[in-house]
């Protein structure tokens, strides 16, 4: 076997040199060229060979180099000792980040000065089809996760709107996490249903899903609805006991719907439950373990009732780790048209009947603030289908409330056709702006809905005196 010196040559070191995509020149301490690579010379676009055994600052005073200052890189080395760094400009238009760094001796002596040079602008072009690479990426992440969301979304939940998207999108990813979350809006806009949205998909789906609507429980009942209770507990209390609700959800999710309606003295014991995972029936000595997710849903304000001794502090901030705000149906008139059409489509399956709705009636109905939200536009759609004689259900038929918004239709073309293009656009944008100011409960909440910020809105106002 041939023996192969642990030392590499100088020829070999120019080679290795010679194959780097980084310039290279190297100098005497006078600043006299001894060598330079290939990658220089590609770089400059002039053979850096010429160039050794003349000093390096003649490279520096040819036209087609641009120096950033008047003062030499070498000669900034040889004054301070230290490695410097300029961008300098070839002919090429590129530029090229230099850095010079000098090779001391014991004596602290300059012996040799390193220049290595880059080209910045090579290296920008990277970092942007590197940016840009990423932002495709994130497109393309962000359309599959749309993607995603239709697909788990269905045909039972109608949603145009994008607040209401964006929404549904947090509770995917939230949903196979153990958080509680907190789901907040007016009475009607959907919580119940992303609540079981949640549900279905998380690891959960396969288990109970108990939906406990606080209202409509006498608070009497609170603690042993709950809870259970054991055999002959309390007068009236069933000889075989009763499992309660949250032992109903083991394993599965806990749905507390209108929790602001929990009674003090319940809450310290639903607290205690949450924070030991166990629970105790009224009348047992015994605790029973228990696992489950608890989603809350409410259309009041939490941290008023703290601060009013209704609602206890730590069982707000058990319950509330993640809240999501469901906006009422007045300010996404996007989903009016088509959750109308898919709660038509179903009554008019159940009631074995096919009626439409006029044009008018879905103008009314983009112009109703449906205080009710979803749950009132479904009985609505749904006591038009049952008592309406016709095929054709009409403006004429809505219920009375309908009247006051019917001459509220923001303009029509025999009222633009004589006007200029400027004048229509400042009349639509008024009528706007007063429509949203009347729907809203106070200007910030205006401005959110026309898309705006407040002092836009503000200054709005002022010109068309409203």
């Amino acid at each position: 076997m041939k023996y192969k010196s642990p030392y590499i040559r100088m020829r070999d070191v120019s080679r290795v040199y010679d194959s780097l995509n980084i310039g290279i020149i190297i100098t005497d301490d006078s600043g006299t060229i001894i060598w330079g690579n290939r990658y220089y010379s590609q770089l400059a676009q002039f053979d850096i060979r010429t160039y050794f055994g003349r000093n390096v600052r003649e490279i520096s005073r040819r036209e087609d180099v641009s120096l950033p200052t008047e003062t030499y890189i070498i000669d900034t080395v040889m004054r301070t000792k230290q490695p410097q760094t300029e961008v300098v400009r070839y002919r090429t238009t590129d530029y090229v980040l230099t850095t010079a760094i000098p090779i001391l001796n014991a004596g602290e002596d300059i012996d040799f000065v390193i220049y290595s040079i880059t080209n910045y602008s090579e290296l920008m072009n990277l970092q942007e089809e590197a940016s840009r690479s990423s932002m495709r990426a994130l497109a393309l992440e962000t359309h599959l996760r749309t993607l995603q969301l239709e697909q788990k979304i269905g045909e039972d939940i109608i949603i145009s709107d994008k607040e209401m998207f964006n929404i549904y999108g947090k509770a995917l990813r939230l949903a196979d996490t153990s958080v509680s979350v907190m789901l907040t809006g007016e009475s009607g806009t959907g919580k119940d249903v992303l609540a079981r949205f949640i549900h279905k998909n998380s690891q959960r789906k396969d288990e109970n899903f108990i939906h406990v609507n606080m209202a409509t429980i006498p608070k009497s009942l609170f603690e042993s609805e709950l809870f259970g209770y054991a055999p002959h507990s309390f007068t009236g209390a069933s000889k075989h006991g009763k499992i309660g609700l949250i032992q109903l959800a083991n394993k599965g999710t806990l749905f507390l719907d209108e929790i602001g309606e929990l009674p003090l003295d319940i809450q310290a014991k639903l607290l205690q439950v949450i924070q030991n995972r166990e629970v105790r029936s009224i009348g047992s000595l015994e605790a029973v373990p228990v696992d489950f997710r608890i989603i809350c849903a409410t259309n009041r304000n939490l941290l008023q009732m703290v601060k009013d001794h209704e609602f206890r502090l730590d069982l707000y901030y058990r319950l509330n780790t993640i809240e999501l705000n469901l906006p009422p149906l007045r300010n996404r008139p996007a989903d009016i048209s088509p959750l109308a059409t898919l709660f038509l489509n179903h009554y008019n399956q159940e009631n074995r009947c096919k009626k439409y709705l006029s044009s008018d009636v879905l103008r009314l109905f983009s112009l109703y603030d449906w205080p009710g939200n979803v749950r009132e536009l479904q009985h609505t759609i749904e006591s038009l289908v049952v008592l309406c004689p016709s095929e054709t259900i009409t403006a004429d038929q809505l219920p009375g409330e309908f009247a006051s918004c019917a001459g509220r239709s923001l303009t029509s073309y025999s009222e633009l056709e004589s006007m200029t293009l400027k004048d229509s656009v400042e009349l639509l944008e008024k009528k706007l702006i007063g429509r949203a100011l009347e729907t809203s409960p106070n200007a910030a909440q205006a401005a959110k809905k026309l898309g705006i910020d407040s002092s836009t809105l503000s200054k709005k106002r002022k010109r068309y005196g409203l």
